[in-house]
């Protein structure tokens, strides 16, 4: 079942790589730097700003996106009864167009909790 994480995460690195050694990169640099800082620490704690970077993603409807957050999220020590509440607000805010999205982000964080398990 973690087949999809893992997946996703290799495919994810390997196109990083490529975006991050490409050559006239800079403003992509840039982009993904301030991405990164983004999510430090601050006045709000990373875990909160994941659960936000969630929505706003489930909202624009971009599964790398929900996953990359979803990842973080579970990371962070987010609970699924959290989780629940947050696709609550991303399905309020976006609509049922989310739903497609949220079905998705379902089996995404479950094979999240399995690929723990089974570590």
């Amino acid at each position: 079942m973690a087949k999809l994480v893992e997946e996703f995460n290799a495919y994810r690195a390997k196109m990083n790589e490529k975006l991050l050694t490409a050559p006239n990169n800079k403003v992509i640099k840039r982009i993904f730097n301030v991405d990164t800082n983004a999510y430090l620490d601050g006045a709000l704690d990373v875990k909160t700003k994941e659960m936000l970077g969630l929505v706003a993603s489930m909202v624009l409807k971009c599964d790398d996106c929900i996953y990359y957050h979803l990842e973080k999220c579970y990371q962070e020590g987010v609970s699924t009864e959290e989780m629940m509440e947050v696709f609550g607000i991303a399905n309020l805010v976006g609509g049922t167009i989310v739903i497609p999205h949220t079905r998705r982000a379902m089996e995404f964080w479950e094979e999240l909790g399995a690929q723990n398990k089974s570590s």
